[in-house]
């Protein structure tokens, strides 16, 4: 892996990188992400009785427009045709909700930062929904699990 910089032109600013000479490649990436909370609020989330509707229902919306959308809010993110997206949420425990973006593509460049970006919006999303009712609410920590294709090769958290 090299330690080159390459979001930064000769000049040293910020600039997309050029993938046009990259080759075609099937793409996936896993990112996680948790939020812990008080029993009683995952214990309406887990029943169906939270107001403002199905808490995991809307997450999973919310995390595949966002995965869809993370070129136009990642500055240097190449707007991708995404081929799959999956969230996944665990009840780990009392207090604890477990998240998984999983997205895959075929294309020049990596899924890394929709399938972080996905999972972040869907815990960013349970705590719009829970708030009224546990402003105390942690998400993260947030990261990438998994990715493979590409000229880097695969990654896989631990591993590495």
């Amino acid at each position: 892996m090299s330690d080159q910089l390459t979001h930064f032109n000769e000049q040293n600013r910020a600039r997309m990188v050029d993938v046009s000479e990259k080759d075609i490649t099937k793409r996936e990436a896993v990112a996680h992400s948790k939020i812990i909370m008080k029993p009683e609020t995952l214990t309406r989330i887990r029943e169906g009785r939270v107001e403002k509707g199905d808490v995991l229902a809307v997450a999973q919306v919310a995390g595949v427009m966002a995965a869809k959308k993370t070129w136009d809010i990642i500055p240097m993110c190449h707007p991708l045709p995404l081929t799959g997206i999956d969230i996944r949420f665990t009840f780990a425990d009392d207090v604890t909700l477990e998240l998984e973006a999983a997205v895959k593509t075929t294309g020049k460049t990596g899924v890394e930062m929709e399938a972080l970006t996905a999972v972040s919006v869907a815990a960013l999303t349970v705590y719009d929904m829970c708030k009224a009712m546990d402003k105390e609410m942690v998400i993260g920590p947030t990261s990438l699990l998994l990715k493979t294709g590409g000229k880097s090769g695969d990654f896989r958290r631990g591993e590495n």
